[in-house]
């Protein structure tokens, strides 16, 4: 039974819906998952997130919350009871804002750019998409996670991406683990929580889905 009316429009790929998977497991909230066909969206997606249309949308007691980091924090801030994911020191909960809305920006649409191009364009987003994680293990620093002792809206905005790590690296002809290390680490020991293990799905199932994926966009 979900948790006062909680309802998740949900997809198992997308890492933006992982995002509030993971935070809803690190409340322990009880949830719905109502995965979507986004060729066929349902009439509740359309009508919940008129604007744009796409998941993941929350549904908390009728009432839809759209955007991944924005239900996140959503979460934090309704169920503040539980393991608190963002700071309460005012600047340091606005680094990981700012940190959040980086990964948001950045990871997402230069990773696209890497299974989606070739050639030289290929090249430049891999350099891109390599020096975005150099900055994100610098930030890190030796810390276990970008939270300090615990996860938080920063770990929750990047581990997602740890599933498509193999995506990359096969099109982009890389290592993650070569050039940061410490970021696969950092990851690692996200996985450790039963919170994440839980919700990233198998690499290669990923790489599987993006491979057909490039079928239909017609990528070479």
């Amino acid at each position: 039974m979900a948790d006062e009316g909680v309802v998740l429009l949900d997809l198992w790929v997308s890492p933006f819906a992982m995002r509030v998977r993971i935070a809803l497991g690190e409340k322990g909230i009880e949830y719905e998952s109502r995965e979507e066909d986004l060729s066929n969206k349902s009439p509740l997606l359309l009508n919940a997130n008129p604007v744009h249309k796409m998941i993941p949308v929350l549904i908390h007691k009728g009432k839809p919350v759209c955007e991944s980091l924005i239900i996140v924090q959503y979460i934090d801030e309704v169920w503040n009871d539980k393991t608190p994911l963002l700071p309460s020191d005012p600047y340091h909960k606005a680094q990981s804002r700012f940190w959040a809305d980086f990964v948001d920006k950045k990871i997402y649409p230069i990773g696209r750019r890497v299974w989606t191009t070739t050639g030289e364009d290929q090249a430049a987003a891999k350099k891109e998409l390599i020096e975005c994680f150099k900055l994100l293990e610098a930030e890190l620093g030796e810390r276990t996670y970008f939270g300090g002792e615990n996860i938080g809206l920063v770990d929750i905005a990047l581990v997602p991406f740890y599933s498509w790590f193999y995506v990359f690296e096969r099109f982009g002809n890389f290592s993650v683990g070569a050039e940061c290390p410490k970021l696969v680490r950092w990851a690692e020991s996200c996985m450790e929580k039963e919170s994440v293990a839980k919700v990233l799905p198998d690499k290669y199932r990923v790489y599987d889905f993006i491979v057909e994926l490039r079928k239909k966009l017609g990528v070479a």
